[in-house]
């Protein structure tokens, strides 16, 4: 591995210079901390692409985009006078001391427990103590509320997966995933009904909690929601274009065929792969 040129130092540099009001680039110099928000968003999901098509060659890439939004953010708060890169580097190394103390005796990072049971592979511990840290840190930010903290920002699947794992903790829960069964049966009969009243508000609201629902069964089941969802939606795109192509070795529109052929090519595409 070639021994790299540049640091965290040369990082930060290159910012202040991009937002240098005199010398600066034009485009970073007219963002925001409301204005860069879509492409923190979009650097994390192609993050997230990568990981899932296993592309690691380009990895350290997504990873230094992700990077480089946190530094313009740094940048901004230090314009502002608000936070700096080190204060951020600083909070986040105190929460992670602060958080794992079956890791760092007396929040030192040098600090080593011998006698922890959760060093022995007991996870849920881990898990259960994790939760009465940040419990107490909610609590210290004069946040009572078991939901108080989820971010309203977070897209709509995530959210609602961390809504209901909220609420479990403090006992608001099916026991098991069979009641969550009968639970979308239910949500999926009450759509049908506001279908046929064909009120629209009502079908909007009766969907929402279908597949709010959705995503609890997926909760119970141990699956993520989000990517779940995400690799459904590979799946149809990778069979669609095998559609398209089958369509054009035959020199078809894929838009002129009937119904049957449409369905017949859809199953040939899945056997396909």
């Amino acid at each position: 591995m070639q021994e790299p040129k540049y640091s965290i130092s040369d990082l930060l540099r290159i910012m202040q210079r991009l937002r240098d009001p005199e010398h600066g680039c034009p485009w970073d110099l007219q963002q925001d901390f409301e204005s860069i928000v879509p492409s923190t968003l979009e650097e994390c999901y192609e993050l997230a692409a990568a990981i899932e098509a296993g592309d690691y060659p380009h990895l350290a890439d997504e990873l230094g985009d992700v990077l480089f939004q946190v530094v313009f953010y740094a940048q901004l708060g230090a314009e502002r006078e608000l936070f700096t890169f080190q204060s951020v580097v600083h909070g986040l190394a105190d929460k992670l001391l602060r958080r794992h103390p079956h890791v760092f005796a007396d929040a030192r990072i040098e600090g080593v427990v011998h006698q922890a049971a959760t060093q022995q592979g007991d996870t849920s511990a881990v898990k259960q103590q994790w939760e009465q840290i940040k419990a107490q840190e909610r609590a210290g930010r004069a946040q009572h509320g078991a939901l108080d903290d989820v971010p309203v920002a977070l897209p709509a699947l995530p959210r609602a997966q961390k809504l209901q794992k909220r609420a479990a903790r403090v006992g608001f829960d099916w026991p098991d995933a069979a009641p969550v069964f009968a639970k979308v049966d239910e949500e999926l009969q009450e759509l049908r009904e506001a279908i046929a009243r064909q009120d629209a508000s009502e079908i909007e609201d009766e969907l929402g909690d279908l597949l709010f629902t959705v995503v609890n069964l997926s909760r119970h089941l141990k699956v993520d929601a989000e990517t779940a969802l995400r690799r459904a939606s590979s799946k149809f795109e990778r069979r669609f274009r095998s559609m398209e192509s089958i369509c054009e070795e035959r020199n078809t529109l894929l838009e002129t065929l009937d119904t049957a052929a449409k369905e017949l090519l859809w199953d040939q595409a899945k056997e396909a792969q």
